[in-house]
């Protein structure tokens, strides 16, 4: 065997190469950990084993962890990585991304240890994720107006993350003596402010890009105005969820619905797909059936005044379609960007088929008789699913890229 076929050991040092190889890093270790102390909270809860109670309601905090820390570690590297092409401006040097790293990833542990008995790790994580929030914001805000023209996409993301920063002040309001209001609203701001908008913009602007680089023909489809309309109405969803108006969420959700339907319909490739072009349109089937049951939720509760199907619209957001357009975009950025070639390999299909599972098993738990039983063994399925995926992403943010380029 010669010394070219060798694999190269890992090295922590190369983390610091390029800001996906930190920030995605961060977040299958974030995605690990995060999951790995909810599936123990609900086995226990369920068994009658006692766990220690952190200060934040349990489910709160599992919600609030992966909106603001673990999704964020993936969502930041992609940023720091698409912003500088986006505007035509150089590649972000290793100190403007490396705080950022160690913020979302020093905000997740502390957060974790006060779930498990540290009495002020949830407040010193709070402060933590807000010192890389704001890194990350004074890192991309100013190439706004840097750029030379106008990259709206740009402009959504950093409107998101403001609004993400927002729900962080709410969420430290909660933890320094306000009404559980503040964490409420945390919560949903992290939903319909954050998360869904970055999402939105991020596959309004690349994924008829992607299609397009690897199907001949493919005609690309992505005018402002709907995303523009996408964003408002997550913006009015947010709006009625704030002000608890439930009997009106129909206003949003049935469009939500409509437009995510149309999307699939207008976006969708009409020949063959190579298997990581087909994996992100599928997670994108998702978005309807997300925004389907929570309009039959809503109509459910305007005509009965109950919350039929609990969680599960909820959990179809995110695990199917957060989940799902996670692994696919997360594979792909990590294949490219290592030199090796843009395909789905077994181990990322394992993650993105065990996926879909783990979110009818968390959809179902919302509806049958022993939810506490399917809710935890949805997220044992999740972290089975991931962990393999996990591990394998570690490796190669360890190494050096396979064709010998920087980066």
């Amino acid at each position: 065997m010669t010394t070219s076929t060798l694999s190269p050991r890992p090295s922590l040092q190369l983390l610091g190469a390029a800001p996906h190889r930190l920030m995605f890093f961060v977040g299958v270790s974030n995605l690990l950990l995060a999951m790995l102390w909810w599936a123990a909270w609900l086995l226990a809860q369920r068994a009658g084993v006692e766990m220690v109670k952190p200060a934040v309601p349990a489910g709160w905090l599992h919600a609030y962890v992966m909106q603001y820390q673990m999704l964020p570690s993936f969502m930041f590297g992609f940023l720091l990585t698409v912003f500088p092409r986006w505007t035509h401006l150089p590649a972000l040097p290793r100190w403007r991304y490396a705080p950022i790293g160690l913020g979302v990833f020093g905000g997740q542990i502390a957060t974790l240890l006060g779930a498990i008995g540290w009495e002020a790790g949830i407040v010193v994580g709070w402060w933590v994720t807000v010192a890389g929030w704001l890194a990350l914001l004074s890192t991309l805000a100013p190439m706004l107006w840097r750029e030379a023209g106008t990259t709206w996409h740009a402009r959504c993301c950093v409107l998101a993350l403001s609004m993400g920063l927002i729900g962080l002040g709410c969420m430290g309001a909660y933890l320094h003596g306000a009404s559980a209001l503040w964490l409420f609203a945390s919560i949903k701001i992290g939903s319909f402010g954050l998360l869904l908008p970055i999402y939105l913009t991020v596959a309004h602007r690349m994924f008829p890009f992607f299609a397009a680089g690897a199907i001949p023909g493919y005609v690309v489809w992505r005018p402002m105005w709907v995303l523009g309309l996408a964003l408002s109405l997550c913006a009015l969803h947010l709006i009625l969820e704030l002000l608890h108006a439930y009997r009106w969420l129909w206003a949003s959700d049935l469009p939500l619905f409509g437009l995510a339907l149309y999307l699939c319909w207008r976006w969708w490739p009409r020949t063959p797909m190579p298997a990581l072009l087909k994996v992100l349109f599928l997670g994108l089937t998702w978005l309807p059936i997300s925004f389907a049951l929570y309009s039959a939720q809503t109509l459910i509760y305007l005509f009965s005044g109950q919350f039929a199907l609990g969680r599960a619209p909820a959990h179809a957001l995110f695990i199917g379609f957060f989940g799902s357009v996670l692994i696919a975009m997360v594979t792909r950025v990590s294949q490219g960007h290592s030199g090796r070639p843009l395909q789905m390999p077994p181990i990322a299909w394992f993650a993105f088929i065990s996926i879909q599972i783990v979110s009818l098993l968390r959809i179902g738990a919302e509806l049958v008789k022993d939810g506490p039983l399917w809710q935890a063994i949805a997220a044992w399925a999740w972290l089975l699913a991931l962990t393999p995926w996990a591990i394998w992403l570690g490796g190669i943010y360890l190494r050096p890229r396979i064709d010998g380029q920087k980066g």
